[in-house]
């Protein structure tokens, strides 16, 4: 796995080429967190971790936050470019999240939601 700070600098690659606008009303910008952050859906044995999250609130407004920790876990044997890659689509996703927020749908959301219950249901189908 790549340091943090390579990660950063990847980061900070990713959102330079994205455009201008997908940062309107995102004035806490994208935050790194060092650490890792599992899923509270995540079962026992097969954990689920949440690589990154669109969140808004009073104090910081509306921003993105990666979590280093999250990618290290699961993406640990990957090379420079496939987690260049899961950065660039992690960041994409948080800022449908953002736009699908700003225009009051929730899509992103639902398919989040489809996508836990099949993770739940697979769980349930290896157990039998």
């Amino acid at each position: 796995m790549i340091s943090i700070d390579e990660f950063q600098e990847m980061c900070d690659d990713i959102a330079e080429k994205m455009p201008e606008e997908f940062f309107d009303g995102l004035n806490g910008g994208i935050l790194l967190m060092p650490e890792e952050k599992p899923h509270p859906g995540s079962v026992p044995g097969r954990p689920l971790y949440i690589m990154g999250e669109y969140r808004r609130d009073y104090a910081m407004g509306r921003y993105i936050v990666l979590y280093y920790g999250s990618f290290s876990r699961v993406h640990r044997h990957a090379g420079r470019n496939k987690i260049y890659e899961y950065i660039r689509k992690t960041i994409a996703h948080e800022f449908r999240h953002h736009m699908e927020s700003r225009s009051g749908t929730r899509d992103l959301e639902v398919e989040d939601e489809i996508e836990l219950g099949r993770y739940l249901s697979d769980m349930y189908e290896d157990d039998e």
